[in-house]
């Protein structure tokens, strides 16, 4: 039994392939170029301690994940720490330049899970290199209520 169908075909069907493989470069574009790591992405764990500090204005970050790897800066530079101590340095030059007035701190966030003998090195670098620090750790807020 043969069946008639009443499709014709035209020429005015337009391919969309052409048109995916554009996208997908654009998108895999957008994808590299762009800042991977935003800041609020990183699964940091600070210790928690008692006190508060203020924020400070001229300020320079230091992240080190649990996986030790080192972010600088507001662009999260992978650094390792041959290459911390140049690094730090020629930031905290440009902060001064922009700001000659504020003395810039660095600001240091170590994950808690981080070992204590890779702390002490990354902090005896940024030590030396910063004429402030501020260390980044979570308020305790039982203790915080014991204060009210």
């Amino acid at each position: 039994m043969l069946f008639k169908t009443n499709l014709k075909v035209t020429p005015n069907l337009i391919d969309l392939t052409p048109l995916v493989d554009v996208i997908f470069l654009m998108l895999i574009f957008f994808i590299v170029t762009s800042d991977i790591l935003p800041l609020k992405s990183l699964n940091i764990e600070n210790p928690v301690l008692e006190a508060d500090s203020t924020p400070l204005t001229t300020q320079l970050l230091v992240v080190m994940d649990a996986q030790n790897v080192i972010y600088v800066g507001s662009k999260k530079e992978i650094l390792d720490l041959v290459t911390l101590k140049s690094h730090l340095q020629t930031e905290i030059g440009k902060l001064k330049i922009l700001h000659p007035t504020n003395s810039p701190t660095v600001v240091l966030s170590v994950d808690r899970r981080v070992e204590y003998g890779l702390f002490l090195q990354l902090f005896a670098i940024v030590q030396e290199c910063a004429p402030r620090l501020r260390l980044v750790y979570r308020p305790d807020a039982d203790a915080q209520a014991n204060y009210l």
